[in-house]
């Protein structure tokens, strides 16, 4: 059986259909002339480059299963198995289906990581032996496969062993080509699959016989083992419906329940979690290398999730529609035990918080909100210390991104942080050196590289009040990660990123290489740092998953198994993640270069004033809710889960599956919340009086009554716009209960009495409007100035003739007055008055 080395499905395509018209031409002119006819056809042709995909149909899919052992060790068996699976994605029948190994050279420079696995399929110039998988493959037929592969050998192998000569430590590119023969074609090769394998040692069986074995235990390469601290991201999507202020029983309402998913068993949450009690196992006595180089990075908003869901919670049941029907949700159980792990877990490690729900800090700092800011990332330290019951690692900053701009850098330095850690393409030096790498090797593909912790040139927090920075001002920092370790790391488990970091001259869709394949890539790009040792680059490595990682339990467990493999091998050394922090600050400034990709996922700038807005608006209504010792909700705890929507709305999350998506879930957000700020403002009110006031007299109080059906009480003043013709005196600032009413009666004075129009409404303390303002019809029993003088004047004219009766009474004579009473009345003041004379004439 021939079979081709190179050529892929599409290339042969022309070739095949050109083939079965020669052989039909053939077939015809042996019929018509009884002479057979021998037609050649040409070879196909190789392959340019060494993508996955091809322009033409394909006829096979051959994906990679596992590879067994993950890694080769001194002390390994000299063979290593690779199993595959071989896939008619056709729509025709392929024969003589075989597969063979090949590997290349070792990568030498960290973006040959990424760089080897896009060779040219020439390359891959060690090869081994086809071995048959199948007569025949029918379309949607599938056949599964097993190539046993030696090292190397200076004799004699067993039959269908195939060796690829591998007599050194390092990381191995490998290649997997299947060959077949299409109906109606020839034999080509269709597909193949690339992986790399990392070689820590050689086994002594496998050993060239012209080199000495090596040791069981390889002696680390020089400079010493590498000092390796990872992160280990818990974090999800944003889930918490927005708009809902706190409560002090209610239910959480998610957008979906596909967190409770995550949680149970078998989930991604939970895989993360069992991963690492699978192999810290803190109960028992065990090496602890692992538990000092690993760090929990969680996010915040997930521990607040999970703690809300275990209580209790309800789903939308359109996660579209937040004001539509809800149902109960499935996963209460699942986020208490998952969180009881967690917090089992968590005091045995070190912990650092994540920014609040992946927040963006460039969209953060572009709002210019201080409370805000101080919410998303000041709190999380303090949140993840209370729902764990740890003491996390405080003072350092994990952008999503890996990368930040000089707003998002001086925000952070304001907010008190002394680190960030970026990706090591996100600074460049700041006096215009070359990159250690590329200045190494200048015909080499310039890798990024720059020390473990440097300074960031111009980020020096101001002294207050402006001017020069104080001396001893804190600085902002950058401790940097490993890009190319970091990519590798991404693209392990479900639904694989492409992050920001990766440079656009290795960037490639990895979903068309298998789980299997990607785990391998990352098995050897963490641990091609401790077998290359490079002059002039620290001998350090930190590990930097995305923050929203999808490895399941095996590959994960694979990961931290590599880890402890490097550590037992004396190949990298742990390395806690405050050691690194706490570590000599390179003295050359650097600059922060915001990466394009990074800008393009960035949270677009119209976000920034509608969450600006609302914050400023949140925090005019906090400032006027009153704390009450018998009021069972705070201000604090009603109105920061609104804040939280804010911060929700500027996440990161989702952002690298498609920016319209992201921008549709954070549009929703700000107008949820910005509908529940102003349903809150309006919640506030002065209840309008049925018909006209009347005032009993010109100095009576306006009664008026309030109502407050916010769940915490509130501070607030009136707001009286009172005409000419009164007098209304300010009662200054008053408190309404939580969910009451509260009557006022407020001094009044009116020198009118017309009906008058009173507009009325409520503030808060500041000035800010709450509720509806009202107008109030007054009128009142005063008459005003005329009246007081026709008052003043029948008062004088009765204290006149009331003296005059007097004066004749005293002197006893009648009163003009009483001419016209009756006789017996006549008769009664005449005594009256006789008897007042006579006393007059005694004294």
């Amino acid at each position: 059986m021939t079979r081709a080395g190179s050529g892929r499905p599409g290339q042969h395509t022309a070739g095949a259909l050109h083939r079965w018209i020669l052989s039909l031409v053939a077939v015809v002119l042996a019929v018509l002339t009884g002479v057979p006819v021998v037609l050649t056809a040409h070879p196909a042709a190789a392959e340019p480059t060494g993508s996955n995909t091809s322009t033409g149909p394909k006829f096979l899919k051959l994906s990679l299963d596992s590879v067994t052992p993950t890694a080769i060790t001194a002390t390994s068996d000299p063979y290593f198995v690779v199993s595959g699976t071989v896939t008619n994605i056709g729509d025709r029948q392929v024969d003589d289906v075989s597969v063979r190994i090949q590997r290349a050279t070792p990568v030498t420079s960290p973006s040959g990581l990424r760089s080897a696995l896009r060779l040219d399929q020439g390359s891959y110039d060690v090869t081994g032996e086809f071995q048959d998988v199948a007569d025949q493959l029918t379309p949607g037929q599938r056949k599964q496969f097993s190539l046993t592969v030696a090292l190397h050998s200076a004799t004699e192998l067993p039959s269908g062993i195939s060796t690829l000569d591998i007599t050194a430590p390092g990381i191995y590119p490998l290649l997997l080509n299947v060959n077949g023969q299409p109906a109606y074609g020839g034999q080509a090769r269709l597909d193949d699959a690339r992986f790399l394998l990392p070689v820590l040692g050689i086994p002594a069986a496998a050993a060239d016989p012209k080199h000495p074995a090596p040791p069981a235990v390889p002696a680390a390469p020089d400079g010493g083992p590498v000092a390796t601290t990872m992160l280990w991201p818990l974090a999800d999507r944003p889930r918490l419906v927005a708009g809902k202020p706190g409560s002090a029983d209610g239910e959480a309402l998610l957008t979906d329940d596909d967190l409770a998913a995550s949680l149970t068993s078998g989930g991604r949450l939970d895989q993360l979690l069992s991963a690492l009690e699978t192999t810290l196992k803190p109960d028992t006595p065990r090496d602890k290398s692992l538990n000092t180089s690993l760090c929990l990075a969680v996010d915040p908003d997930l521990l607040i999730t999970v703690s809300d869901m275990k209580d209790g919670y309800r789903v939308l049941a359109s996660p579209s529609d937040p004001d539509g029907s809800t149902r109960a949700g499935t996963g209460d159980h699942a986020a208490k035990a998952w969180l009881d792990r967690l917090r089992t877990l968590a005091p045995s490690m070190c912990v650092v918080a994540l920014p609040f729900a992946q927040v963006d800090p460039g969209a953060l700092a572009a709002t210019g909100d201080i409370t805000l800011s101080d919410r998303a990332l000041n709190a999380p330290a303090d949140l993840v210390d209370q729902l764990l019951a740890v003491k996390s690692v405080r003072g350092v900053a994990l952008p999503d991104a890996g990368s930040i701009d000089t707003e998002g850098a001086q925000l952070l330095a304001h907010h008190g942080y002394s680190t960030a850690l970026l990706a090591d393409n996100a600074v460049t030096p700041a006096d215009g050196r070359s990159n250690i790498s590329s200045a190494k090797s200048p015909a080499a593909p310039a890798d990024s590289v720059s020390p473990d912790l440097v300074r960031l040139d111009g980020l020096t927090l101001p002294a207050p009040g402006g001017g020069d920075p104080a001396p001893g001002a804190p600085e902002l920092h950058a401790a940097t990660f490993d890009i190319w370790s970091a990519t590798a790391l991404a693209a392990v488990g479900s639904h694989p990123p492409t992050p920001p970091y990766t440079p656009d001259r290795v960037r490639y869709d990895v979903t068309n290489d298998s789980r299997a394949a990607r785990l391998q890539d990352a098995l050897g790009a963490i641990t091609w740092t401790a077998l290359n040792p490079q002059p002039g680059r620290p001998r350090s490595l930190l590990l930097m998953p995305p923050q929203q990682w999808g490895p399941n339990r095996d590959e994960a467990t694979a990961l931290l198994g590599q880890l402890d493999l490097m550590y037992r091998d004396n190949l990298a050394a742990p390395r806690a993640l405050t050691d690194l922090l706490a570590q000599q600050v390179d003295p050359q400034p650097y600059d922060l270069d915001y990466l394009p990709a990074a800008a393009d996922e960035a949270v677009p700038g119209h976000f920034a004033e509608p969450v600006r807005q609302q914050a400023h608006n949140i925090t005019e209504l906090m400032s006027a809710l009153a704390d009450v010792p018998q009021q069972e909700l705070s201000p604090r705890g009603f109105l920061t889960p609104l804040r939280d929507d804010l911060i929700r709305a500027l996440t990161m999350s989702d952002r690298r599956a498609g920016g319209a998506q992201a921008d549709t879930f954070a549009q929703r957000r700000i107008d949820q919340t910005t509908r529940t700020v102003d349903d809150l403002f309006r919640s506030v009110t002065v209840l309008p009086p049925g018909g006209v006031y009347t005032l009993a007299s010109e100095q009576s109080p306006l009664l008026l009554v309030a109502r407050n059906d916010l769940p915490v009480a509130i501070r607030i003043k009136f707001r009286i716009d009172a005409p000419a013709e009164t007098n209304i005196t300010d009662i200054g600032e008053q408190v309404l209960p939580a969910k009451g009413t509260r009557s006022f009666q407020i001094p009044t004075e009116v020198s009118d009495s017309r009906n008058l129009v009173i507009p009325i409404a409520l503030t808060t303390p500041d000035g800010v409007p709450l509720g509806n303002a009202v107008s109030v019809s007054v009128r009142s029993n005063a008459y005003g100035r005329v009246l007081a003088i026709i008052t003043a004047s029948a008062g004088a004219l009765l204290l006149l003739l009331a003296g005059r009766r007097l004066w004749h009474r005293f002197r006893g004579q009648s009163d003009p007055a009483d001419e016209g009473l009756d006789p017996e009345t006549r008769r009664r003041v005449n005594r009256f008055s006789r008897a007042k004379r006579e006393q007059r004439k005694e004294a």
